[in-house]
């Protein structure tokens, strides 16, 4: 079965060319085979197929790639929020309340869950996700929601080691040992990724180092949580073992910058957390224009960026972060594959998987252009029309 989107007005492949970061294809189509980019091109040339969709001159552009999620937890933190806005100041010990909540709930509570945060997301264009673990904190929990992303995603990290839980606060160390024994022991069967929060109120360099060669050791790739509250040494680390990304980034020296530009670590950007917790946007256009990988990603979590909008993202980015609109959808898409390590997804090209997203708007500019509006209106997953 073979499908034909054409009278495409600005199809955005991201296969680069003449100084075109989106690789800009007008009056495009694009033809779909067995849940794969089987050709694209300009629309007078396209073959046959055995069905054709017209895309009345909007544009496409590939599925969102959201590289940052915490999508499997209980509760909420509303009230932690309301008080952000009346003037407190963002923590990280937060997160335990979340932790309390999560280990309260059932695998069909946090299932049922799950699936109506991967729902929101799809309806918003976002075709491939990464989820995190790190609301359980004990062997059990934090195995249950490994396996429970690992049934929907095949993009799992473990992040035993987001906060230290209440019952080992005076025992820091003796939960690390726990993180990188018995807990590594039953989450590494169902994670491709092992991770930290390396940050003041979370783990210390020495900490973090122990986790991720811990998780190396075990055949896990590493990713890392850092500078979000403040500078600190976690990109140094994340660089030095070659993890494929580093979160948050909020605050780089200029020794930070040149290592990630002289690396293959991606520094992902998520600027709900920003929104959500008034901190300063993180500069992009400084870490672009010094050669630094951006990625975009929502960090949909309770406490700190509850939106699971990679739109919303885009515009906050544009408008806020001096990126322009093709390098923010750049980075909500082949960005965030970069920051998976993935060359399947976040491109629109011959034998990538067919994740396409058709925008209700001439451009992909009408993404920062027209912000809270919801512009998508089609959205295709390995080739079949999901929405």
């Amino acid at each position: 079965m073979t499908t034909l989107i054409t009278n495409i007005g600005e199809l955005t492949t991201n296969v680069g060319n003449d100084g075109d970061l989106c690789g800009t294809v007008k009056d495009a189509a694009v033809l779909i085979e067995d849940g794969r980019i089987a050709w694209t091109g300009a629309a007078g040339d396209a073959p046959a197929a055995d069905e054709t969709v017209d895309a009345g001159g909007k544009a496409v552009i590939p599925g969102f790639v959201d590289s940052h999620s915490h999508l499997v937890f209980g509760g909420d933190r509303a009230a932690e929020f309301e008080a952000r806005m009346a003037g407190q100041k963002y923590a990280a010990g937060g997160i335990r309340s979340t932790v309390a909540a999560t280990r309260g709930a059932s695998d069909e509570e946090l299932r049922a869950r799950l699936h109506g945060f991967l729902d929101e997301m799809l309806a918003q264009g976002t075709t491939t996700v990464e989820i995190k673990s790190g609301y359980g904190l004990s062997v059990v929990d934090e195995e249950r929601l490994v396996r429970l992303a690992a049934e929907v995603t095949p993009e799992v990290t473990f992040l035993g080691a987001h906060v230290v839980p209440a019952e080992y606060a005076d025992r820091p160390d003796d939960y690390v040992d726990l993180v990188t024994g018995p807990m590594l022991d039953a989450c590494a069967p169902h994670s491709r990724w092992i991770d930290v929060f390396c940050e003041t109120g979370a783990f210390t360099v020495p900490q973090s180092r122990r986790v991720l060669e811990a998780g190396i050791a075990r055949g896990l790739a590493p990713r890392v949580h850092a500078s979000q509250l403040g500078p600190g040494e976690g990109v140094q680390l994340a660089v030095e073992l070659g993890a494929a990304s580093i979160d948050h980034g909020t605050y780089l020296t200029d020794g930070d910058i040149t290592a990630l530009a002289a690396s293959d670590t991606v520094l992902t950007l998520l600027p709900g957390v920003e929104f959500s917790t008034r901190q300063p946007y993180p500069d992009a256009r400084r870490l672009i224009d010094a050669g630094v990988t951006v990625a975009l990603a929502c960090d949909t979590n309770p406490g700190s960026s509850f939106t699971s909008s990679m739109p919303f993202c885009i515009a906050i980015a544009v408008r806020d972060m001096g990126m322009t609109p093709a390098e923010a959808v750049w980075a909500a898409t082949a960005g965030g594959a970069r920051a998976l390590r993935r060359d399947d997804v976040g491109v629109i090209a011959p034998g990538a998987r067919a994740d396409l997203v058709l925008l209700d708007a001439p451009t992909r500019i009408h993404l920062a252009y027209r912000p809270g509006v919801p512009l998508v209106r089609a959205v295709w997953k390995d080739g079949v029309a999901v929405v």
